[in-house]
């Protein structure tokens, strides 16, 4: 699979931002998908993920209330709508993908990096104060 994140840019805090992620390849429909980030400095994070039907979520909590992450298999696409941003959430932002197979596919979606099996390339989501 690959995966091409898209939607990065500068705004100011407060604003809203969409990213997507558009994957190739191979259909997404059995894999849960995540949103990570890495800041300047820091190790990269978990932000959202969404299972393979669309059915489960999971939100840093840094990111709760502000974040929705959506899927679309038909058009093999994941989004993240990010609203009220902060100075804080600049990063580069990640997609990436966790096959599941079997009863994995009944599990929530990973928060844990190393489970995921195909990264794209990363978009800069920069928030000016």
């Amino acid at each position: 699979v690959q995966l091409q994140a898209c939607g990065g840019g500068l705004v100011q805090a407060g604003g809203s931002l969409s990213l997507s992620c558009a994957a190739s390849g191979r259909t997404i429909s059995s894999y849960h998908m995540g949103w990570f980030r890495q800041a300047p400095g820091k190790e990269r994070e978990f932000v959202a993920a969404i299972s393979w039907s669309g059915g489960s979520t999971n939100y840093a909590d840094s990111v709760k209330g502000r974040f929705t992450i959506s899927r679309d298999n038909a058009k093999n696409t994941v989004y993240l709508q990010m609203n009220s941003l902060k100075p804080e959430d600049t990063a580069v932002y990640y997609c990436a993908a966790d096959r599941v197979i079997g009863v994995e596919a009944a599990l929530p979606p990973n928060k844990d990096q190393s489970r995921y099996d195909y990264w794209g390339q990363g978009t800069q989501v920069t928030v000016s104060s």
